[in-house]
């Protein structure tokens, strides 16, 4: 028996051991890879989709909207399984992610398509809420450290999910690769083996709040944070959707565009993978501090410069904009205490999703009326409008 089971044995229901539970954080980190891959298939096979089911642009775009719908019911999400226990969504989600996401190659209509990605997006959201909650309670006095772990295996899903659904699909056909959601299947069994005899429960549910009372609990985080997504969404929006784009209209080399979104990836995993360790020592507040003014200083050096400075400057980017996640997520768990910690997650995970999705819009539209070049400098200085956010965030 480990030491976190001991203590669950003989203490109160969701007092951990305050020791850095590492294998198990790990476990939760690779589930999370392996999750965050099948909810990466959509964008590489949609082509192979409007092919199969003659749909039109407007139609195949509804899809990604369908699948990220859930996230607006993160808050209830978190509410319900501060009631229920965690560990339970967490070991459900890769399974129910994995399946239907594997037969979206066999759908026969539209509506069957948008049924499956609905479900796939409920089970993300399932994941994605309760999950950190539990990395906070394994990690004792280094949640930081938890969250770059976790946040890692969802980073390196991003990179590798695309050319996994491709060479399920170049193996197996649009219609045969389903087999493919044995793995997300094992990995649910992995968790349901590494947590079925942890109690990582809250010790008395009567102090459980509603989610309006858990935003009045959380203002003082949520309300700056929120501030922190909307300035660092610029960036965030200019370099992930339309990085490629940006590179094959200044050079026409698609190749080298598609290169640069990987390099910007890739050092965005080591920025996850650092940023919540450092922060542990650093403290939040300075963390968050480095990354949004790093983060618009090198994207500025990334537009107006060339050659290897230029590379050298997106990989701080990707660095420095990538790493505020694990730092916020501990951030949220720290001040949410014992209340009702997977309810404040949801609604840092709603706002999230709320300032994504306008501003890629927004950034959008400057696009089309100013130009690329100009947009990403307008993206460096809103990052600016970060700090003061950052310097509003409690200090303890």
């Amino acid at each position: 028996m480990t030491s976190l089971q001991k203590t669950a044995a003989s203490s109160p229901a969701g007092e951990t051991a305050s020791a850095f539970e590492t294998g198990k954080i790990l476990a939760l980190s690779i589930s999370h890879f392996v999750h965050d891959v099948y909810s990466a298939f959509l964008a590489p096979l949609l082509p192979l989709l409007i092919e199969k089911l003659s749909m039109s642009l407007t139609q195949a775009g509804f899809l990604s909207t369908v699948m990220q719908l859930p996230a607006l019911m993160n808050p209830y999400i978190g509410q319900l399984a501060d009631r229920i226990s965690v560990r339970y969504f967490v070991i459900l989600a890769p399974a129910m992610t994995a399946i239907p996401m594997s037969l979206i190659g066999v759908a026969p209509s539209y509506g069957v398509l948008l049924l499956l990605l609905f479900v796939a997006g409920i089970s993300v959201a399932l994941f994605h809420v309760p999950a950190p909650v539990m990395v906070a309670r394994l990690s004792g006095g280094r949640k930081g450290r938890g969250m770059s772990f976790f946040m890692t295996g969802g980073e390196l899903a991003r990179t590798v999910g695309p050319l996994a659904a491709v060479g399920a699909v170049s193996l197996m056909g649009l219609e045969g690769f389903y087999p493919v959601m044995l793995v997300g299947v094992a990995a649910s069994a992995l968790l349901y083996w590494r947590f079925r005899r942890v109690n990582l429960d809250i010790s008395d549910r009567r102090q459980k709040l509603s989610i309006r009372s858990t935003w009045k609990h959380m203002r003082r985080v949520l309300a700056p944070l929120s501030g922190i997504l909307v300035a660092r969404g610029f960036m965030h929006a200019a370099m992930t959707a339309f990085l490629p784009t940006f590179i094959d209209m200044e050079s026409g080399n698609l190749w080298l565009a598609g290169a640069a979104l990987t390099i910007f990836e890739a050092s965005g995993v080591a920025g996850v993978l650092t940023a919540g360790s450092l922060s542990d020592h650093l403290g939040r507040r300075r963390m968050l501090l480095i990354s949004l003014l790093g983060a618009p200083l090198s994207l500025l050096l990334f537009v107006y410069s060339g050659g290897w400075l230029r590379v050298a400057a997106l990989l701080l980017t990707g660095f420095t904009l990538l790493s505020t996640t694990p730092v916020m997520l501990a951030l949220v768990q720290e001040h949410a205490g014992d209340s009702s910690p997977a309810a404040a997650n949801g609604l840092f995970m709603m706002i999230s999703f709320l300032a994504r999705s306008a501003v890629v819009v927004l950034v959008g539209m400057i696009a089309d009326r100013i130009g690329l070049h100009a947009t990403y400098v307008i993206a460096a200085g809103a990052g600016l409008i970060g700090i003061p956010f950052v310097l509003a965030l409690p200090r303890r």
